[in-house]
């Protein structure tokens, strides 16, 4: 979906932001509606449930059960991120002093986010900080490297990718075509 045919709702959330269609259209960002049928695919120690939708929360737990078995942690860190959430975070930024373009490197507009797919998931494991680059070194993250697509999970935003995110060993994503490559 272009960007001038996006939703009222991720439109306003931009204009408020200060962020224009042209920035998104000049990334090549994706537009990823907002999932409607959400399943509880992990409950977090803190009691945080992490919704996925039905398929990406089967796989999930299919992946999380080999990895398991083969004696790598993984835990979900964030999941399923509505349109307003996602506005939330960037005006948290903001609020921070850091500028759109600062902000944009590393935080989907509102939107654009795969978390609002409900297939998207933030992992970490046992002895790193969530969210920070050290995930790159772990088993965890060599384990995924080896079998996520099999699963039908695949990494996001690798070193240079074309939408101009840092880098984020954390993030993945579900993709029922990957599973039927695999299968």
């Amino acid at each position: 979906m272009m960007p001038r045919e996006c939703p009222e709702q991720v439109r306003s959330a931009l204009a408020s932001l200060g962020i224009s269609l042209d920035t998104i259209a000049s990334r090549s960002l994706v537009l990823h509606a907002e999932a409607t049928e959400l399943v509880v695919a992990e409950i977090g120690e803190n009691g945080r449930e992490h919704l996925l939708v039905p398929a990406a929360a089967r796989a999930w737990n299919a992946l999380r059960e080999a990895a398991q078995g083969d004696r790598v942690t993984i835990t979900i860190v964030s999941a399923f991120r509505s349109v307003e959430r996602q506005a939330e975070i960037v005006r948290a930024k903001l609020a921070r002093g850091l500028s759109i373009e600062e902000i944009l490197s590393v935080s989907a507009p509102p939107g654009y986010s795969e978390h609002h797919s409900g297939r998207a998931v933030d992992v970490t494991t046992e002895a790193v900080r969530p969210l920070e680059l050290e995930f790159e070194g772990t088993d965890a993250f060599a384990w995924l490297s080896r079998h996520a697509e099999r699963f039908g999970f695949v990494l996001s935003y690798p070193r240079q990718n074309r939408y101009g995110y840092l880098y984020e060993p954390w993030h993945w994503c579900f993709s029922q075509s990957e599973v039927s490559r695999h299968a």
